[in-house]
């Protein structure tokens, strides 16, 4: 199977070791993956704020990038979303391409059929489960399925776990009070919980909730769940 890193810009920015990770998984799997330097922004942020127009070259320039990929992996799950559900309204020749695109745990378990990647990570660890991963590609049980093979983690539950974090994007900037109210409802649950490291699959929310986490001077990390994943008894 021939398969394509779609990094996203938040990850190729500021998070560069997600991407290493999700690497790290498939080759360990036996898998080779490209990554296609032509890739740019997925247009979510364009799309979602109304500049449709200013959003096309990039759906197009994504079709033309990744369209000879038997599969298209991405740790993001608004960024997989945006492809997914707005691609084909966007731009109808990118439906095929979009339809072969995957957040990390899909294709792990949907396509790969695999839950048990070979890691090891002996910590404590919450799940968040973000919105668009929930809502729109309700990625469901997939994340928390590959977690629970994880050797030596402990796995704890988050309380009200599918509340909104308060990030959602250009949201946090447009209602800050709003969003700094839905994050400080959300840090306390994570603390709640005794982990000492919170989990998702968006660094964007990560980093939201993370900093809450910071500032409260909480001593958990946040965590791309796809950098636990790739731990093992040698790197951890």
């Amino acid at each position: 199977m021939r398969i394509a890193l779609f990094i996203t810009c938040v990850n190729d920015l500021a998070f560069p070791a997600t991407g290493i990770a999700v690497t790290r998984i498939l080759r360990r799997l036996g898998h080779t993956v490209d990554f296609p330097t032509a890739q740019t922004c997925c247009g979510q942020m364009h799309a979602n704020t109304g500049y449709r127009a200013e959003a096309m070259p990039m759906v197009r320039n994504y079709v033309d990038v990744f369209d000879s990929y038997d599969a298209i992996v991405a740790p993001s799950g608004s960024c997989t979303a945006m492809i997914r559900d707005q691609y084909p309204h966007l731009h109808p020749p990118a439906t095929s391409v979009a339809a072969r695109t995957y957040e990390l745990s899909e294709l792990l378990v949907d396509v790969l059929g695999v839950t048990d990647v070979g890691a090891e990570f002996p910590e404590t660890v919450t799940y968040h489960p973000t919105c668009h991963g929930l809502r729109m590609l309700r990625l469901g049980d997939r994340p928390l399925s590959l977690l629970r093979q994880v050797r030596g983690i402990k796995l704890v539950e988050l309380g009200d776990a599918e509340e909104c974090c308060g990030f959602g994007g250009t949201f946090a900037l447009k209602n800050p009070d709003v969003s700094t109210a839905m994050l400080t409802d959300k840090c306390a649950r994570v603390r709640d919980t005794g982990a000492r490291v919170l989990a998702a699959a968006d660094n964007s929310c990560l980093a939201h909730i993370g900093g809450g986490l910071d500032r409260h001077r909480s001593g958990v990390r946040a965590m791309h769940y796809a950098e636990i994943l790739a731990q093992t008894g040698a790197s951890s």
